[in-house]
């Protein structure tokens, strides 16, 4: 049987407290989502934290997303009334697309300040998102230098802290957050796959069996170019038996562990290609698994 996997450490319940606490001092929340997994790496429980408060919507790691599910996923967000802004993790003229877009979203509010008389107000946002979706890079970005701690690997931010920029934001940087319980096992195997979740807390085999299943329904030469197999795998071997193939070309002998972790580790670091694991129509999140 699978592992069901579940990450709630005591760090996240405190974050989403001091959130709540914190809303009314922002304008604006930044949302960040991955782009390999938009609607998994959505957290449920922040539309209850966050209510009617204005929200932008950020796609991350775009240069390690499918360009054309990206589009799609950008057209059903803003299908639902958000405004969404694309980046990848170069952060190539950053500051200038968050702060319009932001500007774009209060744009009524910011235009009854004007009228009575207040000028040049910086916007003051609330950054918020899952455990390694790219926040303190984009901080960094946004800020214009390295003040925020970066890493492919969740939880590396643990507290909040303000930060300005030079384009007149003002930034709270929040912990990655997850909830409780997922009702899709999908969901916590996309976030693992993608490192949102500790490899300490997931058996790794499990999740390169999952991966490898994706890519066999998705982009199996991927695969087969990356660790020198032969293409007739896929209709000759199960994905047990093409994990034990990898696991063989890479020298690993029978750690099979190893071998899982290299094949997670090229995956997330874009040796496989430009994938996105789910699509709108998945109707990822919304089967309970018994």
């Amino acid at each position: 049987m699978s592992q069901i996997i579940q990450w709630f450490p005591g760090h996240m319940a405190k974050a989403f407290r001091l959130m709540r606490e914190n809303l009314k001092h922002v304008d604006i929340v930044f949302e960040l989502v991955d782009a390999r997994i938009p609607l998994s790496s959505r957290n449920p429980e922040l539309d209850e934290v966050l209510g009617e408060k204005p929200r932008l919507l950020i796609m991350t790691k775009t240069d390690l997303a499918d360009p054309e599910r990206t589009s799609i996923w950008r057209e059903y967000f803003e299908s639902q009334g958000l405004t969404v802004v694309s980046l990848d993790t170069r952060g190539n003229k950053t500051p200038q697309m968050i702060t319009k877009a932001a500007r774009s979203v209060l744009a009524d509010k910011w235009r009854n300040l004007e009228e009575k008389g207040v000028q040049d107000k910086a916007i003051r946002a609330l950054v918020a998102g899952i455990p390694n979706v790219g926040k303190s890079t984009l901080l960094n970005h946004l800020v214009m230098k390295n003040v925020a701690i970066t890493g492919d690997r969740p939880g590396v931010t643990k507290k909040l802290q303000w930060l300005k920029t030079p384009t007149n934001l003002e930034l709270l940087d929040t912990p990655g957050v997850l909830w409780p319980k997922f009702t899709d096992q999908r969901v916590g195997q996309h976030l693992a796959m993608t490192g949102a979740i500790k490899d300490q807390l997931i058996n790794l085999d499990d999740i390169a069996l999952t991966t490898l299943k994706f890519f066999r329904d998705y982009h199996p030469e991927a695969i087969t170019t990356r660790y020198h197999l032969n293409e007739s795998i896929w209709d000759e071997k199960s994905d047990v038996d093409i994990l034990l193939l990898i696991t063989e070309k890479l020298g690993f002998k029978d750690d099979y562990d190893r071998a899982s972790e290299r094949l997670l580790l090229d995956l997330r670091r874009g040796k496989l290609g430009r994938y996105t694991v789910e699509l709108p129509d998945d109707h990822i999140g919304e089967v309970v698994d018994g």
